[in-house]
């Protein structure tokens, strides 16, 4: 794995250890947009939160150059396509950074403005890839 966003891996470590992180994640994400609750009308909580939790991993790797991540995120992000089983519009991934950040924020107590900065920066890298391939 590249060393690229280790601290990134180590801050959702202690963020995933507080419990609740993913739970308290989509409260925030479902409470910015009515349109989002209709994307999640039918979801399984419960997998989409091991789904999720695994996902966030496999992003930052990705963001991080992580061939390995490569695979796995290309297919979340043709999940998440236009023709994907569980199409998300462009418009809302902004939300769902700005949700995320806002957990870490509540949950990682050791979080600093740099290492939120480098927080965005990855995942907005993986979020646009996202976007771009709708």
């Amino acid at each position: 794995m590249s060393s690229g966003y280790d601290d990134l891996q180590v801050s959702y470590g202690r963020c995933l250890r507080t419990r609740g992180f993913i739970g308290r994640f989509y409260e925030i994400l479902l409470s910015r947009d009515p349109g989002l609750a209709l994307l999640f009308a039918t979801t399984d909580f419960q997998k989409q939160h091991m789904a999720l939790r695994r996902g966030i991993s496999l992003a930052i790797s990705w963001a991080a150059g992580d061939g390995m991540a490569k695979r796995p995120v290309d297919e979340m992000i043709r999940v998440h396509a236009r023709t994907g089983r569980a199409p998300v519009p462009p418009e809302y991934y902004a939300y769902w950074l700005d949700s995320l950040l806002q957990a870490v924020r509540e949950r990682d107590d050791q979080l600093t403005p740099e290492l939120e900065v480098r927080w965005r920066a990855a995942m907005s890298a993986v979020t646009h890839a996202f976007a771009v391939a709708y």
